[in-house]
């Protein structure tokens, strides 16, 4: 258990494992409070699933990209510590289930000897950032965004501002303007432009603000036609600042970012991030992409000739899982990864043939399938061959077959109907009645186990979300069907309309109504998106309504898809954003560690660090005796304002001021030496004061 004390060079991901060890033995000896260990474990990429006693643990790959090194160290790790089966998600991580907790620290120092990080794969924090799996590689693309959207992922990892925030943040880089990272669903956007300015080209991004899914889907708003890229973590910095400091704490369902922008209105929004830019540590931040840009070789592989397969599926696979790359010559190739799930021999296999014949590289996608990149031309049938093998050479990589979904119910505590169960159904429906489709890259489908929408349920031309539904005193397992979503290019999205609810075991016959009528009725060349919006939503209402007659329902109607035993609602607590209440001792003795990282960052000369740790300890500890009082709040801002009407106004505690204006210069002063020294020792005096304060009232 102790071993990786010395196995980690890094001394602070080192101090970070260590700290997980000792939470969980304080939490097994009853001396932190669940629900704050709930939160600190999270951070830390370790979720409770739906099966007691045991955890998933999702593994953080920025923008999906893995080696073949670490992805033979992900597939050691798993086998020893969890199934032997590997999960990837719409978010580019890799997640494993069935784990012990105990173990979860060394499970997460074995992965760092490959630089592979847990930190903040889950929680209230900045999640995986994510881009287009294509990038560096797509013919369309402007420049390559991934050496921005590691610095972005590498800078926000462990900074202060981002680590116990009201919600998850989600960022995306997309290539071109295809926009296949679909920026206009995330809380920040990137898609990339080239402007010319005096007759230098100059890089930069178009920026999309406040998106987001969930069950009130939000397009986001597009602020700015070209942000230069050097203002590119200035400007996510102040983002993150203002809604940590505004964003709802107390109402989980109105704190994602979208509500914070719906409420303000973006001007004020962008206003508040404007005057923040004194206060950052950074006014412009380049970066530098020569650098990764120079390291990029093609690979030169030996050269193995086998005689191109005369079968169809070859053929096929070749059409639509060999993409076209803008290096000449060579070629990606795309594996179709049936539900996102595959096995450790599949991974270790795929590591040697793409370090072997490949540029030893793999991005997981947004799709839940796997891209290998810069493959030579003349290798394609080697690898058709190789990939078969593996039983990873099915075509329809990014079709219609291609049916994406969440773990519903199999593991995830919000699962409410299966997911996985109905989307093999569906797959089983499209390969052996409509092959035809597995050509159209057109038409998606995805699907969800609850309204939080991890399958991307609600932005697919068609999509399912499971629901239940009761018939007199019997619970039947249920889908909402969802139609019209999808990306338009450029920014733009459109979300899926709500159609109607019917029993999950009708979900084939309500695809199979769907296509058939698209075939029948639809104009030709004309998308299902345009076929939807010209017959309406009533339409396909009254065309589906058929299956929703509950009086032909029998005993095998209530047995969900990949289930053998009679449907039953069984939602546990959701882990997907962390907590907001805390014990009023478990919030003090934080805010008493925010003070110590605060005194530790000043020793290593990082300002900035220091002054948000300082802020984040005094927000802490008033909310902490606010709580004594139970006195509720929802932002750090009205944590702030009710302290002072409470504890100030009153004079209850006695400081030098109010604790906001104290608070509150992290907005007006530069993140200087003396600012930070000066911040520190007034805050520790009014945490002293505040401690007295809670210890007299417990002493009464």
């Amino acid at each position: 258990m102790q071993s990786f004390r010395t196995e980690i060079e890094d001394p602070v991901v080192q101090k970070d494992i260590l700290e997980l060890e000792k939470k969980i033995r304080l939490f097994r000896e009853g001396n932190i409070d669940e629900e704050k260990f709930r939160s600190l474990r999270l951070a830390r990429g370790v979720y409770g699933q739906r099966q007691p006693g045991v955890q998933m643990i999702r593994i953080k790959l920025p923008y999906g990209k893995s080696t073949a090194e670490q992805l033979i160290r992900i597939a050691d790790v798993t086998d020893h510590y969890s199934t032997g089966k590997l999960h990837i998600t719409t978010r580019q991580d890799i997640q494993i289930h069935y784990v012990s907790l105990d173990e979860t620290p060394q499970l997460w120092a074995e992965l760092e000897k490959d630089d592979v990080t847990l930190r903040e794969a889950c929680g209230n924090t900045v999640r995986n950032v994510t881009a287009s799996e294509t990038a560096g590689t797509d013919p369309l693309e402007p420049f390559d965004v991934t050496p921005y959207a590691d610095v972005v992922f590498r800078y926000f990892l462990r900074n202060p501002i981002c680590q116990e925030m009201g919600r998850k943040f989600k960022m995306a880089f997309s290539a071109s303007e295809e926009d296949t990272a679909l920026s206009y669903l995330h809380d920040l956007g990137f898609i990339p432009q080239l402007k010319n300015v005096g007759g230098k080209e100059i890089r930069g991004f178009k920026v999309l603000l406040g998106g987001g899914l969930g069950s009130q889907p939000r397009h986001a708003d597009l602020i700015t036609e070209f942000l230069p890229t050097d203002e590119l973590i200035p400007f996510i910095e102040g983002v993150l600042r203002i809604f940590d400091r505004h964003g709802e704490r107390a109402k989980r369902l109105k704190a994602r970012m979208k509500f914070l922008i719906k409420d303000i209105g973006v001007e004020a929004f962008l206003q508040l991030v404007k005057e923040e830019q004194n206060a950052l540590p950074y006014k412009k931040y380049p970066i530098d992409y020569q650098t990764y840009e120079a390291s990029k070789t093609l690979p030169q592989p030996e050269t193995i000739l086998v005689e191109e397969p005369l079968e169809l599926a070859y053929e096929q696979w070749k059409l639509t899982n060999v993409l076209p790359q803008k290096q000449a010559g060579y070629v990606s190739i795309g594996i179709k990864v049936h539900l996102g799930d595959f096995t450790t021999d599949q991974a270790r296999k795929l590591a040697v043939l793409v370090k072997t014949y490949a540029n030893n590289e793999v991005r997981f996608t947004l799709r839940q399938n796997i891209l290998i990149r810069d493959v030579k031309q003349e290798l394609v049938p080697f690898f058709y061959q190789e990939l078969k093998k593996l039983d990873f050479a099915s075509p329809g990589y990014n079709t219609f077959g291609d049916i994406t979904a969440c773990p519903g119910t199999d593991t995830c505590n919000l699962g409410i109907a299966s997911s996985t169960g109905i989307a093999k159904e569906l797959e089983k429906v499209i390969l052996s009645e409509y092959p035809q489709y597995l050509q159209n890259q057109d038409l998606t489908i995805k699907i969800s186990g609850c309204m939080n929408a991890c399958g991307q349920h609600n932005m697919a031309h068609i999509g399912f979300q499971g629901m239940s539904m009761k018939v007199g005193k019997t619970v039947f397992p249920a889908l909402q069907v969802l139609l019209g979503g999808g990306t338009l290019g450029n920014g733009n999205g459109r979300f899926a309309d709500k159609v109607i609810k019917i029993p999950s075991r009708r979900g084939p016959d309500s695809l199979r109504i769907l296509i058939q009528d698209y075939e029948q009725h639809g104009e030709e060349n004309e998308s299902f998106l345009d076929y939807y919006d010209r017959q309406g939503q009533m339409y396909f209402y009254d065309i589906l309504k058929v299956l929703t007659d509950t009086s032909t329902l029998t005993e095998s109607d209530q047995i969900d898809w990949g289930h053998h035993e009679a449907y039953q609602i069984a939602v546990g607590v959701g882990e997907c954003a962390g907590v907001v209440i805390d014990l009023v001792a478990t919030l003090l003795l934080e805010a008493g560690e925010k003070l110590d990282l605060s005194k530790e960052n000043l020793e290593e000369k990082r300002w900035s660090d220091s002054i948000y740790h300082t802020y984040a300890g005094l927000v802490n500890a008033a909310k902490a005796i606010l709580l004594s009082e139970s006195i509720s709040t929802n932002s750090y801002a009205s944590i702030l304002e009710k302290f002072d009407e409470t504890f100030i106004a009153t004079e209850k505690i006695n400081l030098e001021g109010t604790l906001s204006d104290l608070a509150y210069q992290i907005k007006s002063n530069e993140p200087t030496q003396e600012f930070a020294k000066a911040y520190y020792k007034q805050a520790l005096g009014a945490f002293d004061q505040i401690n007295q304060y809670r210890e007299k009232e417990v002493a009464i």
